[in-house]
């Protein structure tokens, strides 16, 4: 399971935290009931914050949860990208030392579209389509660009962490494997890929290394599996950015872009449906995105329903608390019930990772 500590998304004029605010009680009391309700053995643990993702990281360990800490910091040039890294892995090493059997670094992820340098744009949404313009041009040098940064990186990176290491990619990224010591794919599975969706990890699986998916979900309106907008949702996205100015904001509510009918039993059935396929596919271990999309608040007036756009497990009350568990702002999704009864298949297999 991924597990968000705090993420900002970066465009023109804006900057769109994921998750302002987390009291630590909240992440340990969320983590235990992934543990012990979920049955998760492992927690991708995704944040710009270092500080926040390390005191998270620790409850994690401590409730004897593998950790996979994944600093992100996203939108800004290669140079500042790899100090970043680098003073993450420095503390990540600490964590490390203490915990050396449930413990790996993610260097990075989606990087040709998270980060600066490698195709032109602003933004993801413009790195994305010149990305899509590119390769179907045939231009593949982006990979090159790519391997150049994750090369300089990560025996930077080595120099201060020497635990286990691996970069969550891209299905389409040209990774050269042979610095990682895990291979990670964020591989989402929509009706455009339905029927090649095992045939794209082939290469990876072939290369020897252990292979994780390292994040996919399903979002919760009728049709989210089909209609080609997975990645980049159904809000309104100008309306978002607006929220978050000074003074205006108050006045603007986030909402979603158009009509949408909420969907639970389809997100529940597919991402089960993917799980089982990930198991026959021969893959170590899979991260559902995600428990929990903070800012995403459930609305029982559909065109504010926010939780239709998230991938998250649990539908989050914007006042109030949930009736399954009263210390909580949120409340299941029939997808929380769908991926415990996965996991709680594999509770006797400790030896795969990453779940």
């Amino acid at each position: 399971m991924t597990y968000d500590t705090g993420m900002v998304f970066s465009g023109p004029g804006y900057n769109v935290p994921t998750r302002p605010k987390l009291d630590l009680a909240t992440a340990e009391r969320e983590l235990q009931i992934a543990r012990d309700d979920l049955h998760c053995n492992a927690v991708r643990l995704i944040g710009r914050d270092v500080d926040r993702l390390v005191q998270v990281a620790e409850r994690a360990l401590d409730l004897r949860l593998e950790a996979w800490l994944s600093p992100a910091l996203w939108g800004r040039p290669p140079d500042e990208t790899l100090r970043y890294c680098v003073s993450a892995a420095g503390r990540a090493e600490e964590l490390r030392q203490q915990h050396p059997d449930r413990f790996v670094l993610v260097l990075g992820s989606e990087l040709t579209l998270l980060m600066e340098g490698i195709v032109p744009g602003r933004d993801f949404a413009a790195r994305t389509r010149e990305a899509i313009t590119r390769m179907k041009a045939g231009d593949r040098s982006a990979s090159g660009r790519l391997n150049d940064f994750l090369g300089r990186a990560s025996t930077a990176v080595r120099g201060v962490y020497h635990g286990p290491l691996t970069y969550a990619s891209l299905i389409w990224e040209d990774v050269e494997w042979d610095r990682f010591d895990l291979i990670g794919v964020d591989h989402y599975r929509d009706a455009r890929i339905t029927d090649r969706y095992v045939e794209m990890l082939q290469p990876l699986l072939a290369v020897g290394k252990p292979v994780v998916n390292t994040e996919f979900g399903m979002r919760t309106y009728r049709g989210a599996e089909g209609e080609g907008t997975l990645g980049f949702g159904v809000a309104d996205h100008m309306r978002v950015g607006l929220h978050q100015l000074p003074v205006v904001g108050r006045f603007v509510r986030e909402r979603l872009n158009g009509d949408y009918v909420r969907d639970e039993a389809m997100q529940a059935r597919e991402l089960a449906e993917t799980l089982t396929i990930l198991d026959g596919a021969g893959v170590d271990g899979a991260f559902v995105h995600e428990f929990v999309t903070a800012a995403a608040t459930f609305s029982d007036k559909p065109r504010y329903d926010l939780d239709m756009n998230a991938f998250s497990l649990v539908k989050t009350y914007r006042h109030g608390k949930g009736t399954t568990y009263p210390d909580m702002n949120w409340e299941p999704k029939q997808s929380f019930r769908a991926v415990a009864a996965c996991y709680a298949g594999h509770s006797g297999g400790a030896e795969q990772t990453g779940r």
